[in-house]
């Protein structure tokens, strides 16, 4: 396996990983949804964990808010590999979205723009809000 310099590993992986739980249970599923599927079992493992019995709501709109970004999205949006301990330009910024979409959704609208690639985004901001929501009203709200 050829090691990668640390100047490429920084390029490719610019940020360090969120200091909130919460926001590490998302890029967790996130990354597992977004390589195995959306039927990841170890994604919904990583929620079954975090939210016990409450676990579907927040695992069926990550969910819907993976198929959403997927459906929407005009170029790639680059996701590591989950056991990276950094994180790609688009995952910060999707943790970003979900972390302001309730309180600067205008910010969170144009973050969402950059990150797909397209002008009308409601539907998959929608998708985040929902998700934002999900964890907040389970107690573990998103802060990035």
């Amino acid at each position: 396996m050829t090691q990668l310099p640390a100047a490429a590993t920084i390029t490719a992986l610019p940020y360090a990983l969120p200091e909130c739980a919460n926001a590490r249970v998302i890029l967790f599923a996130m990354r597992r949804m977004g390589a195995r599927g959306l039927a990841d079992a170890r994604a919904a493992h990583a929620l079954f964990t975090t939210f016990g019995e409450a676990f579907r709501r927040p695992l069926t709109l990550l969910r819907a808010l993976m198929a959403d970004m997927a459906t929407n999205a005009a170029a790639p949006i680059a996701i590591a590999p989950c056991c990276c301990a950094r994180m790609t330009s688009s995952e910060r910024v999707l943790l970003a979205i979900i972390g302001r979409v309730e309180t600067r959704v205008e910010s969170a609208r144009l973050l969402m723009q950059d990150l797909l690639g397209q002008r009308h985004v409601d539907g998959v901001l929608a998708s985040a809000a929902a998700v934002a929501m999900a964890f907040a009203d389970e107690g573990r709200p998103v802060a990035v």
